[in-house]
Protein backbone atom coordinates (compact mmCIF):
# COMPACT_ATOMS: atom_id res chain seq x y z
CA UNK A 1 0.00 0.00 0.00
CA UNK A 2 3.18 2.57 0.41
CA UNK A 3 3.02 2.81 -3.65
CA UNK A 4 -0.38 3.75 -3.79
CA UNK A 5 0.24 7.23 -2.55
CA UNK A 6 3.75 8.98 -2.11
CA UNK A 7 3.42 12.51 -0.91
CA UNK A 8 7.29 13.03 -2.28
CA UNK A 9 5.87 12.82 -5.86
CA UNK A 10 3.85 15.85 -5.40
CA UNK A 11 7.51 18.09 -4.74
CA UNK A 12 8.75 16.08 -7.95
CA UNK A 13 6.04 17.39 -10.25
CA UNK A 14 6.02 21.25 -8.81
CA UNK A 15 8.64 22.26 -10.73
CA UNK A 16 7.86 20.76 -13.97
CA UNK A 17 4.35 22.26 -13.81
CA UNK A 18 5.26 25.39 -13.16
CA UNK A 19 7.41 25.71 -16.19
CA UNK A 20 3.62 25.76 -17.68
CA UNK A 21 2.53 28.65 -15.72
CA UNK A 22 3.45 31.51 -17.84
CA UNK A 23 1.42 29.67 -20.72
CA UNK A 24 -1.74 29.73 -18.32
CA UNK A 25 -1.07 33.38 -17.14
CA UNK A 26 -0.67 34.43 -21.01
CA UNK A 27 -4.24 33.13 -21.89
CA UNK A 28 -5.71 34.30 -18.82
CA UNK A 29 -4.15 38.10 -19.78
CA UNK A 30 -5.24 38.35 -23.22
CA UNK A 31 -8.37 36.92 -22.76
CA UNK A 32 -8.81 39.12 -19.78
CA UNK A 33 -7.77 42.36 -22.19
CA UNK A 34 -9.32 41.01 -24.92
CA UNK A 35 -13.01 40.50 -23.15
CA UNK A 36 -12.48 43.71 -21.57
CA UNK A 37 -12.59 45.26 -24.88
CA UNK A 38 -14.80 43.30 -26.54
CA UNK A 39 -17.07 43.81 -23.27
CA UNK A 40 -17.26 47.62 -23.43
CA UNK A 41 -17.78 47.76 -26.97
CA UNK A 42 -20.64 45.43 -26.90
CA UNK A 43 -22.08 47.53 -23.47
CA UNK A 44 -21.73 50.60 -25.62
CA UNK A 45 -24.03 49.40 -28.29
CA UNK A 46 -26.28 48.07 -25.85
CA UNK A 47 -26.73 51.53 -23.71
CA UNK A 48 -26.65 53.39 -26.99
CA UNK A 49 -29.42 51.10 -28.82
CA UNK A 50 -27.47 50.94 -31.67
CA UNK A 51 -30.25 49.05 -34.57
CA UNK A 52 -29.33 46.34 -36.05
CA UNK A 53 -25.73 45.79 -34.00
CA UNK A 54 -27.62 45.96 -30.44
CA UNK A 55 -29.67 42.47 -32.28
CA UNK A 56 -26.73 41.38 -33.34
CA UNK A 57 -24.49 41.17 -29.73
CA UNK A 58 -27.59 39.94 -27.93
CA UNK A 59 -27.58 37.01 -30.02
CA UNK A 60 -24.20 37.06 -29.46
CA UNK A 61 -24.13 37.23 -25.65
CA UNK A 62 -27.11 34.70 -25.13
CA UNK A 63 -25.04 31.81 -27.23
CA UNK A 64 -21.78 32.46 -25.55
CA UNK A 65 -23.57 32.43 -22.07
CA UNK A 66 -25.76 29.48 -22.73
CA UNK A 67 -23.37 26.97 -23.88
CA UNK A 68 -20.28 25.47 -21.91
CA UNK A 69 -16.81 27.07 -22.66
CA UNK A 70 -15.28 23.82 -23.45
CA UNK A 71 -17.99 23.53 -26.39
CA UNK A 72 -16.93 26.65 -27.61
CA UNK A 73 -13.16 25.88 -27.59
CA UNK A 74 -14.06 23.18 -29.71
CA UNK A 75 -15.69 25.29 -31.86
CA UNK A 76 -13.43 27.22 -31.88
CA UNK A 77 -10.10 24.59 -32.82
CA UNK A 78 -12.50 22.62 -35.26
CA UNK A 79 -13.99 25.84 -36.81
CA UNK A 80 -11.45 28.60 -37.43
CA UNK A 81 -9.71 26.18 -39.81
CA UNK A 82 -12.92 25.55 -42.11
CA UNK A 83 -13.22 29.19 -41.99
CA UNK A 84 -9.83 29.94 -43.40
CA UNK A 85 -10.76 26.87 -45.90
CA UNK A 86 -13.47 29.30 -47.18
CA UNK A 87 -11.09 32.11 -46.94
CA UNK A 88 -8.85 30.94 -48.94
CA UNK A 89 -11.40 29.85 -51.49
CA UNK A 90 -13.53 32.61 -51.75
CA UNK A 91 -10.40 35.32 -52.05
CA UNK A 92 -7.77 33.05 -53.73
CA UNK A 93 -5.59 33.38 -50.59
CA UNK A 94 -2.85 30.72 -49.10
CA UNK A 95 -3.49 30.65 -45.22
CA UNK A 96 -1.37 27.62 -44.12
CA UNK A 97 -4.31 26.43 -41.55
CA UNK A 98 -1.55 23.51 -40.57
CA UNK A 99 0.62 26.11 -39.25
CA UNK A 100 -1.77 27.97 -36.81
CA UNK A 101 -0.70 27.84 -32.97
CA UNK A 102 -3.39 26.05 -30.75
CA UNK A 103 -2.67 28.70 -28.60
CA UNK A 104 -4.50 30.81 -31.05
CA UNK A 105 -7.62 28.76 -30.73
CA UNK A 106 -7.47 28.98 -27.77
CA UNK A 107 -7.43 33.12 -27.42
CA UNK A 108 -10.75 33.34 -29.86
CA UNK A 109 -12.72 31.28 -27.65
CA UNK A 110 -11.76 32.61 -24.33
CA UNK A 111 -12.45 36.41 -25.96
CA UNK A 112 -15.65 35.73 -27.06
CA UNK A 113 -16.17 34.15 -23.58
CA UNK A 114 -15.27 36.54 -21.26
CA UNK A 115 -16.75 39.53 -23.62
CA UNK A 116 -19.48 38.44 -23.03
CA UNK A 117 -19.97 38.33 -19.30
CA UNK A 118 -17.88 41.21 -18.83
CA UNK A 119 -20.37 43.40 -21.23
CA UNK A 120 -22.89 43.05 -18.50
CA UNK A 121 -21.17 43.71 -15.85
CA UNK A 122 -19.41 46.83 -17.76
CA UNK A 123 -23.26 47.71 -19.39
CA UNK A 124 -24.61 47.47 -15.28
CA UNK A 125 -21.31 49.59 -13.97
CA UNK A 126 -21.85 52.12 -16.81
CA UNK A 127 -25.80 52.93 -16.12
CA UNK A 128 -25.42 52.66 -12.54
CA UNK A 129 -23.51 56.32 -12.70
CA UNK A 130 -25.56 59.20 -11.25
CA UNK A 131 -26.95 61.12 -13.92
CA UNK A 132 -26.24 64.43 -12.54
CA UNK A 133 -22.60 63.75 -12.83
CA UNK A 134 -23.13 63.06 -16.48
CA UNK A 135 -25.54 66.26 -16.82
CA UNK A 136 -22.64 68.59 -14.72
CA UNK A 137 -19.96 67.72 -17.18
CA UNK A 138 -22.11 67.94 -20.38
CA UNK A 139 -22.98 72.03 -18.32
CA UNK A 140 -18.74 72.19 -18.53
CA UNK A 141 -18.79 72.04 -22.09
CA UNK A 142 -17.70 68.13 -22.33
CA UNK A 143 -17.38 66.17 -25.38
CA UNK A 144 -19.26 62.57 -25.15
CA UNK A 145 -15.50 61.11 -25.73
CA UNK A 146 -14.36 63.11 -22.17
CA UNK A 147 -17.25 62.80 -20.32
CA UNK A 148 -16.60 58.75 -20.95
CA UNK A 149 -12.90 58.96 -20.44
CA UNK A 150 -13.25 61.33 -17.43
CA UNK A 151 -16.41 61.10 -15.61
CA UNK A 152 -18.01 58.07 -16.65
CA UNK A 153 -15.20 54.87 -16.80
CA UNK A 154 -13.28 56.12 -13.61
CA UNK A 155 -16.55 55.54 -11.29
CA UNK A 156 -18.04 52.03 -13.14
CA UNK A 157 -14.02 51.17 -12.56
CA UNK A 158 -15.20 51.30 -8.58
CA UNK A 159 -18.47 49.85 -8.96
CA UNK A 160 -17.17 47.01 -11.23
CA UNK A 161 -13.58 46.08 -9.66
CA UNK A 162 -14.82 43.63 -6.83
CA UNK A 163 -16.90 41.75 -9.77
CA UNK A 164 -14.18 41.98 -12.43
CA UNK A 165 -11.53 40.39 -9.33
CA UNK A 166 -13.73 37.45 -9.07
CA UNK A 167 -14.25 37.09 -12.86
CA UNK A 168 -10.25 36.79 -12.80
CA UNK A 169 -10.03 34.18 -10.65
CA UNK A 170 -12.41 32.51 -12.51
CA UNK A 171 -10.77 33.03 -16.09
CA UNK A 172 -7.61 31.45 -14.48
CA UNK A 173 -9.23 28.00 -13.37
CA UNK A 174 -10.96 28.00 -16.48
CA UNK A 175 -7.90 28.24 -18.49
CA UNK A 176 -7.20 24.80 -17.41
CA UNK A 177 -9.67 23.45 -20.00
CA UNK A 178 -6.94 24.39 -23.16
CA UNK A 179 -5.09 21.23 -22.41
CA UNK A 180 -7.84 19.94 -24.48
CA UNK A 181 -7.13 21.47 -27.50
CA UNK A 182 -3.31 20.36 -27.28
CA UNK A 183 -1.84 23.76 -25.49
CA UNK A 184 0.85 22.77 -22.95
CA UNK A 185 -0.63 24.75 -20.33
CA UNK A 186 -0.68 23.90 -16.12
CA UNK A 187 -3.08 21.07 -16.51
CA UNK A 188 -1.64 20.04 -20.24
CA UNK A 189 1.78 19.84 -18.19
CA UNK A 190 0.23 17.71 -15.56
CA UNK A 191 -1.21 15.15 -18.34
CA UNK A 192 1.83 14.67 -19.91
CA UNK A 193 3.94 14.11 -16.59
CA UNK A 194 1.20 12.26 -14.88
CA UNK A 195 1.39 9.55 -18.33
CA UNK A 196 5.12 9.23 -18.15
CA UNK A 197 4.70 7.41 -14.23
CA UNK A 198 1.09 7.17 -13.99
CA UNK A 199 1.44 9.12 -10.52
CA UNK A 200 -2.16 10.77 -11.32
CA UNK A 201 -3.54 11.45 -7.98
CA UNK A 202 0.31 13.03 -6.79
CA UNK A 203 0.56 15.32 -10.26
CA UNK A 204 -3.30 16.84 -9.61
CA UNK A 205 -2.47 17.96 -6.13
CA UNK A 206 0.41 19.58 -7.39
CA UNK A 207 -1.68 21.46 -10.19
CA UNK A 208 -4.28 22.08 -7.47
CA UNK A 209 -1.93 23.78 -5.27
CA UNK A 210 -0.18 25.99 -7.90
CA UNK A 211 -3.87 27.15 -9.15
CA UNK A 212 -4.49 27.81 -5.63
CA UNK A 213 -1.57 29.65 -5.02
CA UNK A 214 -2.37 31.68 -8.09
CA UNK A 215 -5.77 32.81 -6.89
CA UNK A 216 -4.61 33.46 -3.50
CA UNK A 217 -2.04 35.92 -4.79
CA UNK A 218 -5.03 37.37 -7.63
CA UNK A 219 -7.83 37.70 -4.45
CA UNK A 220 -4.42 39.70 -2.33
CA UNK A 221 -3.84 42.02 -5.05
CA UNK A 222 -7.54 42.49 -5.75
CA UNK A 223 -8.41 43.83 -2.22
CA UNK A 224 -5.26 45.43 -1.84
CA UNK A 225 -6.15 47.92 -4.75
CA UNK A 226 -10.04 48.13 -3.56
CA UNK A 227 -8.92 49.56 -0.20
CA UNK A 228 -6.41 51.47 -2.05
CA UNK A 229 -9.40 53.16 -4.19
CA UNK A 230 -11.54 56.10 -2.15
CA UNK A 231 -14.82 54.69 -2.66
CA UNK A 232 -16.96 57.00 -0.83
CA UNK A 233 -14.51 60.06 -2.73
CA UNK A 234 -15.48 58.71 -6.15
CA UNK A 235 -18.81 57.31 -6.02
CA UNK A 236 -20.26 60.34 -3.71
CA UNK A 237 -22.55 61.83 -6.59
CA UNK A 238 -22.43 65.68 -7.52
CA UNK A 239 -25.07 68.31 -7.43
CA UNK A 240 -23.37 70.39 -10.32
CA UNK A 241 -20.55 71.16 -12.14
CA UNK A 242 -17.99 73.10 -9.41
CA UNK A 243 -18.74 69.97 -7.37
CA UNK A 244 -17.65 67.45 -10.66
CA UNK A 245 -14.65 69.94 -11.21
CA UNK A 246 -13.25 69.63 -7.58
CA UNK A 247 -14.17 65.68 -8.07
CA UNK A 248 -12.16 64.95 -11.44
CA UNK A 249 -9.36 67.23 -9.50
CA UNK A 250 -9.57 64.51 -6.38
CA UNK A 251 -8.83 61.99 -9.03
CA UNK A 252 -6.18 62.93 -11.12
Amino acid sequence: MTNVFDPSYIAKFLPILIKALPVTLLITVVAMIGGLILGFIVAIVKIKNIPVLKQIFAVYVSFMRGTPLLVQLFLSYYGLPILLLVVNEKFNTSFDINHVPALIFVFVAFILNEGAYLSETIRASILSIDKNEIEAAMSLGMTSFQIMIRVTLPQALVVALPILGNTLISLIKNTSLAFTVAVQDIMGAAKVASGRNLRFFEVYIAASIIYWIVCIVIEFIAKKVEKKIDFKRIKKPVANKYELEDKLEQID
